[in-house]
């Protein structure tokens, strides 16, 4: 009998153990939610850059077809007509042509000789730099809230706008 009583005690967990694994869990969930939220913020930073550079192409294939630059993203979306035309070419999706994808706030301008793209976060959630395109294919960025323009550091050269950057 006092054999069975010591296998009972020893088969379940006393409430200090569980205390304990509770601890290791809240501090591992401690340190790990915001390197979660940083991986976040990072990939929709990478996606916006790729997107930047969706759009450059499509503007390259835009002046191809039309001989000028779409002004809009509109212009760049799906033709209502179900045929491409200047005014809904169908280069990129509509998701796209709304202007917001993955926390980016997304604005095309462009002239007869040249376009601008524009990356911006809707929130510091979403991203912590802003993303500036041109004709030139140069991606540039500003760290902080204030849009990117073509005098910000190139993509990869750091805030200071040194000269470890891409060249194109």
């Amino acid at each position: 009998m006092r054999n069975h009583r010591i296998t009972r005690r020893r088969a379940g967990f006393s409430l200090m153990e569980l205390l304990i694994v509770v601890a290791i869990l809240m501090i591992i969930g401690a340190v790990a939610v915001p390197k979660i939220g940083q991986a976040l913020i990072n990939a929709k930073e990478m996606a916006a850059t790729r997107e930047i550079h969706n759009l450059n192409q499509a503007q390259i294939q835009y002046m191809s077809q039309f001989g000028r630059y779409a002004t809009s993203l509109t212009e760049l979306g799906t033709p209502a007509s179900g045929q491409p035309s200047p005014s809904g070419a169908g280069l990129v999706s509509d998701e796209m042509t709304k202007g917001v994808k993955n926390g980016y706030q997304y604005v095309v301008q462009g002239t007869q000789t040249g376009f601008t793209i524009n990356a911006n976060p809707l929130s510091a959630a979403t991203g912590r730099r802003t993303f500036y395109c041109d004709q030139t294919g140069v991606i540039r960025e500003n760290f902080g809230m204030e849009p990117a323009t073509a005098t910000s550091p190139e993509l990869g050269s750091g805030a200071a706008g040194g000269s470890a950057g891409q060249k194109k």
